[in-house]
């Protein structure tokens, strides 16, 4: 049977008087690779901020079986935030550097990195296709490539859980096909339950395995094949304006 990685359950979140969420509740099972959609402002990076503990809403929220209140490895979850498609190009770091970096959410901010880091950065990266780039400068690479690293950074702490807000913002479109390909591979190969946000309908279908559809509130939650039934007009009253179903 499955594990359960995060629960949601009557989950409301307000800004200031403004309701943001509202009575929010579905499952992520271990292996699952959910796609959180909807238009821009209807809480997906909001929804988000509560899974990473970062927001504290009403309802009830577990991670791992456990409340998230009382949760204790963070280091199980890893995160690449919309703030990465903004990475400054004149960073003088190697890829190298930037991976190894996000072992210190595991071992501490001032312990000394494993024997093994080495071998972990080339791991990480190999996932994602980049281990070839290891002594290249960050800022040389294209917004994809970057990208990527910041997926390899996250993984080197070996997370059962990756979180992605809106990956794919500055990517060339001829680009985001193996992208999504790479994260299915993480997902089906290597067993990484895996969340991404994105306002892009269109996302690949061939590697998601459920749906979210998010606009203040749960309007659809199933598997692709159930959304993929879903009526453009339809989809069309949830988002707002003409889009093209997955």
């Amino acid at each position: 049977m499955k594990k359960t990685f995060v629960e949601l359950q009557n989950v409301s979140f307000k800004y200031n008087s403004r309701l943001v969420l509202d009575d929010i509740s579905f499952n992520v099972n271990e292996g699952d690779f959910l796609a959180i959609v909807g238009p821009n402002g209807s809480g997906k990076s909001t929804l988000l901020k509560i899974i990473l503990g970062l927001l504290k809403p009403k309802g009830e929220i577990k991670l791992f079986g456990e409340p998230f209140t009382s949760f204790q490895h963070r280091e199980w979850i890893g995160y690449v935030s919309q703030k990465s498609n903004a990475f400054n190009s004149a960073f003088p770091a190697t890829v190298k550097e930037v991976v190894q970096s996000g072992l210190t959410k595991k071992v501490g901010l001032f312990k000394k990195l494993p024997k093994d880091t080495i071998k972990r950065v080339n791991d990480a990266l190999s996932a994602v296709g980049m281990d070839k780039f290891i002594n290249r400068n960050i800022g040389e690479l294209s917004g994809g490539q970057q990208q990527r690293v910041f997926i390899a950074r996250a993984l080197i702490s070996e997370p059962k859980l990756l979180v992605l807000d809106e990956p794919t913002v500055g990517i060339d479109m001829k680009n985001v096909q193996s992208f999504y390909d790479m994260l299915g591979e993480l997902n089906k190969k290597h067993n990484l339950t895996i969340i991404l946000v994105t306002h892009d309908i269109e996302t690949p279908s061939n590697q998601i395995s459920h749906v979210a559809f998010l606009n203040g509130r749960i309007l659809f939650y199933g598997d692709i094949e159930q959304y993929n039934q879903i009526s453009k007009e339809q989809i069309y009253k949830w988002y707002g304006h003409s889009v093209r179903a997955m």
